[in-house]
């Protein structure tokens, strides 16, 4: 299922911005940009370069992978923050469990998520507080 038109980065100056302005970290498959933004969502944006696939076809299937394997964090991402995520090389060939550990790691090392004690704390604070 692809992204929402809403929550897609899609002019170029945005992602220009958020690369520029934004603070990243890495992986061995992704590069995860991020920066606040004036809208009251998030937004997302995928860059897969041509040095990755000359193919149309093998990055935009890339692109709908990566799309995919952010679904289940949107629930859980800031709504003020765009973010870009670029593929590396390595990328290629990988499935969609792997991205979405992967895309989970960047996320949680960026502070965009919560980690995994924070996140059960949270549940456990929820569970006590109900009847």
């Amino acid at each position: 299922m692809a992204l929402n038109r809403a929550l897609r980065l899609r002019k170029s100056s945005d992602f220009q911005r958020v690369r520029q302005q934004g603070q990243s970290t890495v992986s061995r498959l992704l590069i995860l940009a991020w920066t606040p933004n004036n809208v009251t969502s998030v937004r997302i944006g995928f860059v897969i370069s041509k040095r990755i696939s000359k193919s149309a076809v093998q990055r935009n299937y890339i692109k709908r992978l990566l799309g995919e394997a952010i679904q289940p964090a949107l629930a859980d991402l800031p709504q003020n923050y765009d973010i870009v995520l670029s593929a590396r090389v390595q990328v290629i060939g990988v499935d969609l469990f792997t991205l979405r550990r992967d895309i989970t790691m960047l996320l949680r090392r960026a502070g965009l998520l919560p980690t995994l004690s924070e996140k059960e704390k949270a549940v456990k604070d929820a569970r006590r507080s109900q009847p």
